[in-house]
């Protein structure tokens, strides 16, 4: 491709008929180790101007192509499928892939202080191309892969006249250099070298008529004075200073943020995305790399510690943006791809208006060269898209707190929370070893009130380093007031409840609103048909649901015994959800949400106990609501979903005997009862009948008394100790007759309260 479109076989050059078929073949070329789809072709091949046969004439171009390659004695190269279409041949098959290979290698070389080794290498590179590339290709995207392709070409060209300049070869340069200077009049980079040449044979007056022509030319066509780096070239020049002992050359862009001192754990990640931007990356495709997960976890952390691990196999540079991704107003990738422009060397004036042109330029200059890109803290797969290099000799590392699975090839690793000796080994890092040595136990406590957050768990140690007399017990009793928890999270310029916020504010409006209600509940996970119940109206409460995980406000726990996915809060973020609502939702509201929930899972907990076999006695309901829930289906086994739901339900029951739902309490108390019989589970079922008969008493309510002793009589009964008889017996006796006395004051409305 190195000029004309050519198939070579040993000595032998045969060209396919046809320019667009030739356009096609080189299209992928281009494309190695990438399937294109035939809507990618017909838009490379045409643009937006595709004709109505556009599907014809890709079919027949690929049967061509195939027929020659048969013809050529590869009959198994092209692959088609319904997928789209793929050249199976190896990059050393291929001069654009050779050459590439060859400038890499020669920067190596170069980087190891071989230069000599570098200039053979270069050499070898450039004497691949035989013309203009693609010269006798068509179709919409040949002028732009041209363009890059020649970008290369002359970008090797500088690199080559540096080290042969290095070497005392100006004559040399000033020779071959000459006519791509006048191919290229307006290449500032290129001229630049053949100034220096010039003048370090002793063509002073040579080099400065150079220098003139180029500032003419710029200034006729485009308005613009010429760059620092070549008018201070001139000026040296004109002083007869001393030869420069070397070109002046950019060196590789350093741009990562300095590594953390006290980076602690994480040894799985940071051994997994080491090896999958090191030995385990793909040979001929860019190897992207993405960390997700929720806000203060510590994605940019662990992105940055990786990304200096790897740089020694980087050496051409690494570029490094913070793209706000969830802030208000991310940052344009745009201007991300100037920034990193200047970086590599292009002066800003040279750098298009266009994105488009803007991202071609980009990854032109990183065609061939090693170069890894850290793109921290992405909003979006279209933010990311226009700053990933073309070249497979390079490597992206992405950190989002959603995946960004739009993102092709993208390997992703999910980030979660320390576990607790990482958490205290950090705390220790920060506040010191010593402190938390002295008192493990409050270290403990601290971390488990931090939810095992790396950013809560570093604020927490920050606030100790700035309290040396302060004991490890005092910041964990100021740790244990859940009202004030977020506030004492925060130093200087770390702060949990910013970085929560960031999240937060990301979402729409109905979002924010599930947010806050499925905050209001203390359960420690939940399932999805919850979002639907307390968002009555909504039509998409899965879906924002779904949004909600994707902004990593709330997690996926898995799939329990009866099917359903479950989702639950971290400790922190569900206080923030109930600080927002607070402020945002009416006092009125707080009861409604929950009443909701919690008649959602009485609802379902009342058909599922019908089916559950168990005592004699008639079930007897209270008056809590219980609104239509559209779950389980038919085939969920009772037995399953009160084993999934277990946890769920006795925190539903302990939060409604908190805010005195006596009525739901006692409702679901009762709808357990079977279910704790068959298990086994005569601790939990006495432990909720005494909780809740406790608030029913508190209430008033006798009914829920009545049904919870009896209830209690039934699990002692058979389950006391053969020790203790005389006192049970005793005591049996009196429960039986204090429930028959609440029954024969309840009367017979108890008969119009039971359960079919």
């Amino acid at each position: 491709m190195l000029g004309p479109v050519t198939v070579v076989i040993g000595d032998s050059r045969h060209r396919i008929p046809r320019a667009q078929t030739r356009g096609l073949l080189a299209l992928m070329l281009l494309n190695l180790g990438r399937r294109i789809s035939r809507e990618g072709v017909i838009e490379a091949m045409w643009g937006g101007a595709a004709p109505s046969t556009a599907r014809s004439q890709v079919h027949n171009a690929i049967t061509v192509i195939r027929a020659h390659l048969a013809d050529f004695g590869a009959p198994e190269v092209l692959d088609s499928a319904p997928s789209g279409y793929e050249l199976l041949v190896e990059p050393e098959q291929v001069d654009a892939a050779r050459f590439d290979d060859g400038v890499r290698l020669a920067r190596d070389a170069a980087a190891r202080g071989n230069n000599r080794e570098a200039v053979r290498l270069l050499r070898g590179a450039l004497g691949l191309w035989t013309g203009e590339p693609l010269s006798d290709a068509t179709g919409a995207f040949v002028d732009a892969a041209r363009a890059r392709l020649v970008e290369r070409r002359l970008t090797a060209v500088e690199d080559l006249a540096d080290l042969e300049l290095d070497l005392g070869r100006a004559e040399v340069v000033a020779a071959e250099i000459a006519p791509l200077v006048d191919a290229h009049p307006m290449r500032e980079r290129l001229r630049v070298r053949q100034m220096t040449a010039l003048y370090r044979t002793g063509r002073q007056v040579e080099a400065l008529q150079s220098y003139r022509v180029y500032r003419n030319l710029l200034a006729e066509f485009e308005g613009l004075d010429p760059g620092r780096e070549i008018a201070e070239l001139e000026r040296m020049i004109l002083r007869d200073d001393p030869v420069p002992a070397d070109t002046p050359a950019t060196s590789a862009p350093a741009l990562l943020p300095p590594d953390i001192p006290d980076f602690t754990g994480r040894d799985g990640a940071v051994g997994e995305l080491h090896h999958l931007l090191t030995e385990g990356r793909p040979s001929s495709a860019l190897a992207v790399v993405g960390v997700a997960g929720m806000g203060g976890v510590g994605k940019t952390t662990l992105a940055v510690h990786v990304a200096h691990l790897a740089a020694s196999g980087y050496p051409d540079g690494q570029l490094y943006a913070n793209l706000r991704g969830t802030e208000a107003v991310a940052l344009d990738p745009g201007d991300v791809l100037a920034r990193f422009l200047r970086a590599l060397g292009v002066d800003a004036r040279a750098i298009p208006n266009d994105p488009v042109e803007r991202a071609e330029l980009y990854r032109t200059r990183l065609a061939a060269r090693r170069v890894l890109v850290v793109l921290d803290n992405a909003a979006s797969e279209e933010q990311v898209r226009p700053l990933l290099p073309g070249a497979a000799s390079c490597a992206v590392l992405v950190t989002s707190r959603a995946r960004l699975t739009g993102v092709e090839g993208a390997r992703w690793i999910d980030l979660d929370v320390f576990a607790g000796a990482e958490a205290v080994r950090l705390l220790g890092r920060v506040a010191g070893d010593g402190r938390v040595a002295a008192e493990p136990a409050e270290a403990d406590e601290i971390v488990r009130l931090c939810g095992w957050l790396p950013l809560a768990v570093r604020v927490a140690g920050a606030r100790l380093t700035a309290r040396p007399t302060w004991l490890l017990a005092h910041l964990s009793r100021m740790l244990r007031d859940e009202r004030r928890r977020l506030d004492r999270l925060a130093t200087g310029d770390l702060e949990v409840r910013a970085s929560l916020a960031l999240s937060y504010e990301g979402l729409k409006g109905e979002a924010k609103r599930l947010f806050r209600r499925l905050g209001r509940f203390d359960t420690p996970d939940f399932p999805a048909w919850l979002a639907g119940a307390v968002l009555e109206e909504s039509a998409d409460a899965g879906g924002l649901l779904e949004s909600l995980v994707d902004a990593q406000l709330v997690g996926v726990s898995g799939v329990d015994a009866a099917g359903q996915i479950r989702y639950r809060f971290h400790d922190l973020v569900r206080l923030y959800a109930r600080e927002r609502a607070d402020v945002e939702d009416p006092p009125s509201e707080r009861l409604e949400v929950l009443g909701s929930g919690f008649g959602g899972w009485l609802a379902i907990a009342e058909r599922m106990a019908a089916r559950v076999p168990g005592p004699c006695y008639a079930a007897i309901s209270g008056s809590a609501p219980r609104p239509v829930v559209e779950w389980p289906p038919d085939d969920v086994e009772p037995l399953d979903w009160f084993d999934a739901e277990r946890a769920a339900l006795l925190s539903v029951v302990r939060q409604a005997c908190a805010l005195d739902l006596d009525e739901l309490a006692f409702d679901l108390a009762g709808c357990l009862e079977k279910y704790f019989d068959i298990r086994g589970m005569y601790g939990d079922w006495s432990a909720t009948n005494r909780l809740v008969l406790a608030a029913c008493h508190r209430s008033g309510n006798l009914l829920g008394e009545a049904v919870m002793l009896r209830g209690l009589i039934d699990v002692v009964t058979w389950n006391s100790t053969p020790e203790k008889g005389d006192d049970a017996t005793s005591r049996f006796h009196a429960d039986a007759f204090r429930l028959l006395e609440m029954f024969t004051e309840l009367g017979s409305g108890v008969a119009c309260r039971t359960r079919p």
